[in-house]
């Protein structure tokens, strides 16, 4: 899908603490992206950098840490 997407799932793991622990399970980004397309979130490893600027691995960190999202 696109950057956008990646925006949406930032937005549903504020609500949704249950999905905001599983995606945090992830052990790398291309997992993180497979897992997130099993909840409806399209998106590439590429427009997950575009659109946070991070890597998981550079990161190091959870996802609802990622700033400006």
């Amino acid at each position: 899908m696109s950057k956008e997407a990646v925006i949406q799932l930032f937005r549903a793991t504020q609500a949704d603490a249950d999905l905001k622990q599983k995606l945090n399970t992830s052990p790398d980004l291309e997992s993180l992206v497979e897992m997130a397309k099993s909840y409806g979130y399209e998106f590439t490893v590429e427009e997950w950098k575009e659109a946070t600027g991070f890597s998981v691995e550079e990161l190091q960190g959870k996802l609802s840490e990622i700033p400006g999202i």
